[in-house]
This record gives structure tokens, C-alpha cells and sequence, in this order.
């Protein structure tokens, strides 16, 4: 199989990832502070009824234009749930758009909403004209209610059915209790505020908030709450600033298979220094206002070195940053994590490590296959087939790895998988074992080549050849003949063999 072009360990500079963050918006979800402040509805009937009833509750005052109203808006202007909502029996007219901060009108055709819709930007208002989205500039979306917390849902007017479904669901699995955290939040912020924390400061003390809210949601919180987090705070204030280093998992490449505790990691980190392993919308999870860095190590292409990766993340962490060192797969598999903790820990660095889906369990997963079948394997073992040199390791156990009753994982195993199975050969393997090499595993563009282990090297080389490409594993082992990976492997035996 012929090597890739680009020589190994050809030194890279650490880069940062600008921009290209955010997916075109089909609009933007905005939150207006309406208390207090005049709202026009124009138009009596039962669609404008909610969006007077919405408007209202979140204290607005609203005019509602109309000559004949029905009963329900009738009744809703006699029990408002916020602010007042006024009856004013006649059609609208320009003037009783001035000072209004948004302009909502039920209009009967077309031609009313162009002229309503016009009135309205003329006097500098925002309207929507019910059901009408292309007079409209901005729209109302499914609402999820924990106020102060409030989710709003837009499907840019295409389905609102299914608007009104992803509300549901949301609202099933959003407890209640938040709304009760939510205000608390409210409550303590002027005091958080006065106490002059630094950014950082600031933001643990509302994680920390997050924490106990996540964990006990349906509690009401109370004064032992808040003195516990103030506390925390005015102790954290009168130590030095530090920061720290967490090493965490991301995984195969399905941003689905990202731990939780991975997430909030990512989402509380203020540097992410990251791997070419790692999936762009693994990135997404991050804030988007952390700074991203890519610190890059492939196998056999340009690679940043080890040193400089260390260095940035002790620089960031004395600065008192919280750096996220984001790496494909679990970070303790092959993935040089002995020697990040170690530089942290020589540098007075708190590190912590926060797992990830292997690359070989996303394999396994995805083919339905256990590796550890009970009639098949009595041991998993794990090995890189890639030195420091990029060659294979001379002080592979060949013997160990021959091993008909282990299932074996291979490493980086591309520029060496035709001189390993060689040397397997050599140590007494069955050349007709099972074996897999999969690209890019978990993602959408995965490739998975099936062969006998002892055809598995010009299989890849194949597939190589027809465009497979990202990381590679390769599996071998008796217990691929269970599970959908022994049809895969018949599929390719079919196919080798016409």
C-alpha cells in the first residue's frame, strides 16, 4: 500500500479556527422587553385574541383595534394576564401606530396587510401580520413557559405544526421547577453584580448555580443557595486567579456520542485546543465565544509537536483560562495523554480528564458486533502500529497478537498494515481471520473494508484508492464472524471472490 505524500512528524504550527462558527439563520431569535410599553393589535377576532393574550402577559399594553371584537377578546380585555389590553371599537388608522414599540394586525386580504404593513414601517414599527409571513418583519414562535425562563421555537413560518411538536416535546422534558431557579437567578444577579468578580469568577459562580438547578430541579431554592455559592465566591475572590486543563474525550466523530460531562466542558471552556480527529460539529458544543485552536497531529501529514501543544495549554491555564484539550476518541488511548498531564502537573496545573467513546466502541457499535464474544475472545487488546519514526514499533509482542482467542485493535495502522500482517503471518496467525479497516468511523462518510486478514492490506490499499479517507482502525479476530460485521465480511469475501 502506497504511503500518503506527506512526510511524517513535518512540523505545524498551532492555528486558531476564525469564524465560519455560525450556520446561516433563516431568522433571529430575539426577546423583546415589552413591559410597560404600548403594543397595537388591529383586529378582533380569534387569531389575534393569543397574540394579544401573549403580548399582554409579557406587560405590554395593548390596543386593541377593532370594530366588533368576539367574546373571547372581549373577555380576555376584562381579565388581562400582565398588562392592561384596551378595546378600541373602530378599524385601525395610521396615526394609532406612533410610539408603539411592535405592530400586530389580523388582516383580512392581502391588500389590508400591505397597507397595515406599510403604515407600520413608515412609523418605525416592527409588524406581523398574522399568517401572512411575507408582510411580516418579524414572527411569533412556539413558546416553552418557565418564565423568567422562556424558549422560543421558529420553523420561519414553514410548519408550524411541527413548531408546535418540538414545544411539546421540549416542555415534557423541561422541568417545571426551572422556572423557580430562573427567578432565583433573577433575584441574585444585582448582588452577584456587586461583588466585583472578574469574568471568569462570574461565570463559575452561575455554573456552579446551573449545577444544583440541574441536579435538584423540582427544589425550591432558597437562602442556604445562595449563601453556599456566595461563599464559594468570596472564597475563590481572595485566592489567586488560576486556571486549569481538562483533557476530554470527543469521541469517534458522531457528535451524538459526546458524553454529557463532555458537553459541559466544552461549553464552560474559554480555550479549545483541538485535534484534525475531532469533528466540526463536535465544535459546535463549544461557547461560541471560546477561542479555538487547532493544534493538529495526524499520522503521517503535518503535525504540530508535542511540545508546543504543552506549552499552549500551560501559557493559557497561568493566565487563569479554563482550556479544554479536545481529542478524538478517549484521550488515554494512544492519544498522549500521559505527557499532557505531565507537563500540567510540573507546571502547578489543576488537570482533570473527562472520558470518550473509543474509536473501536463506535466501531463495534455501529456494526452491531461484540469484540468480546464469549465463544470467540478471551482478551481485547489495543496497539498502535505506528512508531515515533512512523514505522511499525519493533518491540511488538507478535506472538500476543497472534493470539486466535483475542480480539485485536490496531492503531494507525496504514503505512505499516501490509509489513504487520506479515509479521502475523510469521508468528502463526491464520491469514483467513476476520478483519475490518474502517475510515472515518461513525461519521457519514465512513468506509468500512471487510477481508480475511491476510488480503485486508491491498483491500485498504483499494479503498484508498476510491476515495476512502480520515483515521483509520483496523479489527481483527475470530469474534467478527458474529453480528453485522461477519456480513460484512461475506459481502467482500462475494465480491473479492466474482
Amino acid at each position: 500500500m502506497a504511503p500518503p505524500a506527506d512526510k511524517p512528524n513535518t512540523p505545524r504550527a498551532p492555528r486558531e479556527k476564525h469564524g465560519g462558527r455560525m450556520e446561516p439563520l433563516a431568522r433571529l431569535p430575539v426577546f423583546f422587553a415589552l413591559a410597560g410599553k404600548k403594543v397595537v393589535v388591529a383586529g378582533g377576532d380569534a387569531p389575534a385574541v393569543w397574540k394579544a393574550e401573549l403580548l399582554s402577559a409579557a406587560g405590554a399594553h395593548v390596543d386593541v383595534l377593532a370594530a366588533a371584537p368576539c367574546a373571547e377578546m372581549t373577555e380576555l380585555a376584562a381579565e388581562a394576564p400582565g398588562g392592561p389590553v384596551t378595546l378600541v371599537r373602530r378599524g385601525w388608522e395610521a396615526g394609532d401606530l406612533a410610539g408603539a414599540a411592535l405592530a400586530i394586525c389580523d388582516a383580512q386580504d392581502d391588500a389590508e396587510a400591505a397597507r397595515f404593513a406599510e403604515a407600520a414601517r413608515a412609523a418605525g414599527v416592527p409588524v406581523n401580520v398574522v399568517d401572512r409571513p411575507a408582510f411580516c418583519d418579524f414572527a411569533f414562535g412556539a413558546i416553552v413557559n418557565r418564565s423568567p425562563l422562556v424558549v422560543g421555537i421558529s420553523t420561519d413560518g414553514a410548519a408550524p405544526v411541527f413548531g408546535q411538536a418540538i414545544r411539546a416535546k421540549i416542555e415534557a422534558i423541561l422541568p417545571k421547577g426551572f422556572r423557580r431557579w430562573a427567578q432565583a437567578a433573577q433575584d441574585w444577579r444585582a448582588s452577584v453584580t456587586a461583588l466585583g468578580l472578574s469574568f471568569q469568577a462570574r461565570r463559575a459562580f452561575w455554573e456552579a448555580f446551573a449545577v444544583r438547578a440541574m441536579a435538584e430541579p423540582e427544589r425550591e431554592p432558597g437562602e442556604g443557595d445562595r449563601r453556599a455559592l456566595f461563599d464559594a465566591m468570596e472564597a475563590a475572590r481572595a485566592t489567586p486567579a488560576t486556571g486549569s486543563v481538562v483533557l476530554v474525550g470527543a469521541g469517534p466523530g458522531d457528535p451524538e456520542l459526546l458524553t454529557l460531562k463532555a458537553v459541559r466542558a466544552l461549553q464552560s471552556a474559554e480555550v479549545v485546543l483541538y485535534d484534525d480527529l475531532v469533528s466540526p460539529q463536535v465544535l459546535d458544543f463549544a461557547r461560541r465565544e471560546a477561542r479555538k485552536m487547532l493544534v493538529g497531529k495526524t499520522g503521517y501529514g503535518p503535525s504540530c509537536k508535542q511540545d508546543d501543544i504543552n506549552a499552549l495549554m500551560v501559557r493559557f491555564a497561568k493566565e487563569g483560562r479554563r482550556v479544554v484539550r479536545l481529542k478524538g476518541g478517549d484521550p488515554m488511548i494512544f492519544g498522549r495523554a500521559g505527557e499532557e498531564i505531565t507537563a500540567c502537573r510540573a507546571a502547578g496545573i489543576p488537570v482533570e480528564v473527562v472520558p470518550g467513546i473509543s474509536s473501536p466502541q463506535g466501531v463495534a457499535a455501529g456494526l452491531v458486533t461484540s469484540l468480546t464474544h464469549r465463544d470467540h475472545a478471551r482478551r481485547l487488546q489495543f496497539v498502535t502500529a505506528h512508531a515515533r519514526d512512523g514505522k511499525l514499533p519493533k518491540d511488538l509482542d507478535f506472538k500476543a497478537l497472534a493470539d486466535p482467542a483475542a480480539t485485536t485493535v490496531v492503531y494507525m495502522p496504514r503505512r505499516t498494515l501490509g509489513e504487520l500482517v506479515g509479521r502475523l503471518a510469521g508468528a502463526g496467525i491464520d491469514p483467513s481471520v476476520p478483519a475490518l479497516a474502517v475510515f472515518s468511523a461513525t461519521r457519514p462518510d465512513q468506509v468500512v473494508v471487510s477481508a480475511p486478514l491476510g488480503r485486508l492490506a491491498e483491500e485498504v490499499a483499494r479503498a484508498v484508492d476510491e476515495g476512502a479517507k480520515g483515521p483509520c482502525l483496523v479489527l481483527y479476530g475470530h469474534a467478527l464472524s458474529e453480528g453485522a460485521g461477519a456480513m460484512a465480511l461475506a459481502e467482500a469475501v462475494s465480491a473479492s471472490a466474482g
